[in-house]
């Protein structure tokens, strides 16, 4: 292991950080890891039941209520890494 920790121990402070990004998305929407990655919420809005012409055939599609969706999202220098 590149910092000599037990797997024990990692898997506590990789819970702990996941327990804190948790909290702190659900009061603010906004969750940084420095380095690695930010984590984002957005409201989709509710969608009507209908039809929608999809590659040319006409679909019947059911309304879906408004929901939270939940993306992470790389940190510019870990882009440019690769």
């Amino acid at each position: 292991t590149a910092c000599e920790m037990k797997k024990k121990d990692v898997i506590k402070a990789l819970a702990s950080i996941a327990e804190i990004a948790t909290a702190e998305v659900k009061k603010s929407g906004v969750f940084t890891l420095p380095g690695l990655c930010r984590i984002k919420t957005r409201k989709k809005p509710a969608t009507k039941a209908g039809k929608k012409e999809i590659f040319g055939k006409v679909c019947v599609v059911k309304a879906k209520p408004a929901r939270t969706i939940v993306k992470a999202f790389p940190v510019a220098a870990l882009k440019k890494e690769f």
